[in-house]
Parts: structure tokens; C-alpha cells; sequence
């Protein structure tokens, strides 16, 4: 029989006027599909990507179950929902691997528990970065 996972769910929106409601039933969905046991969701709404652990509570519980190992793996709608900030993305991925913990980003299909999965996370951290980086220039540029 294969092992049920336990999943943890990360949920973040930007602003207050965004809901997560989508991220869960998309998630909710492939958690069933794959016959993943969801343990418990984790939620941030109105905070950045860009902000540290400490300024996102729901970021930091996930962190503390994941030292716990009250988790298999974690499951999230998109690296941008991670973070935006490619150091902070690849010490996630390092402090998760570290716990015997893999990630799941459902818009990008991909799953770290496999070489490939972990290479293309890398590369899109670096592409979170460089979204964020333009993002802030133009508003920079606009404010000026």
C-alpha cells in the first residue's frame, strides 16, 4: 500500500480584498485525487510575498509543524505564494528538504520530491525575484 502523505496547504493572498477560497478547492482537489491525508491549512491574507517569515503568521506555524515533522509535504498554489524573494525561496526549500518534507506548487505541476522538480523550483525563484524586482521598478517609476 503506498504512504498517505500528510499534507500541509499554504494559502497567501496580497491584499485584503483577495480571498484564498480558490487556492483551497484547487488544492482540496488534487490532495483528494492523489489520496493525500491534508493535516492542516495555513493561511495568510494581505501580506506580500516579499515580507520574512516573521511578518507571516500563517508562514511561520507552517514552518514550526514542518520542524515538527507533523508533515510530508506541502502544498501551495504557486511559488509566488511561497515568496518572492529567491534566497528566502531556496532556504524554504533547503530547511523543508532538511525535515524530510517535499513541496507541491500546483500551477507549475511541480513536486521536489523528484531531481527535476527540484531544478525547475529553482529556476522559477529566480523568475518570483526578477517579477517582483520590475513590479517594485514601476512603482518606483510611477510615484517619481
Amino acid at each position: 500500500m503506498a504512504h498517505i502523505k500528510r499534507v500541509a496547504l499554504y494559502l497567501r493572498v496580497s491584499t485584503h480584498d483577495q480571498r484564498t477560497e480558490n487556492q483551497l478547492r484547487e488544492l482540496t482537489e488534487v490532495a483528494s485525487r492523489a489520496g493525500w491525508n491534508v493535516v492542516a491549512t495555513f493561511t495568510d491574507t494581505g501580506i506580500s510575498g516579499a515580507k520574512g517569515r516573521k511578518d507571516r503568521p500563517g508562514y511561520d506555524k507552517l514552518l514550526n509543524a514542518i520542524t515538527r515533522r507533523e508533515v510530508d509535504l506541502v502544498a501551495a498554489w504557486s511559488v509566488d505564494r511561497l515568496g518572492r524573494s529567491l534566497t528566502d525561496l531556496l532556504s524554504f526549500l533547503g530547511e523543508i528538504h532538511a525535515k524530510g518534507c517535499d513541496l507541491y506548487l500546483h500551477q507549475q505541476g511541480l513536486d521536489t520530491s523528484t531531481p527535476a522538480g527540484r531544478a525547475m523550483f529553482q529556476m522559477m525563484g529566480v523568475f518570483a525575484e526578477f517579477e517582483r524586482a520590475i513590479i517594485r521598478e514601476r512603482v518606483m517609476v510611477g510615484l517619481a
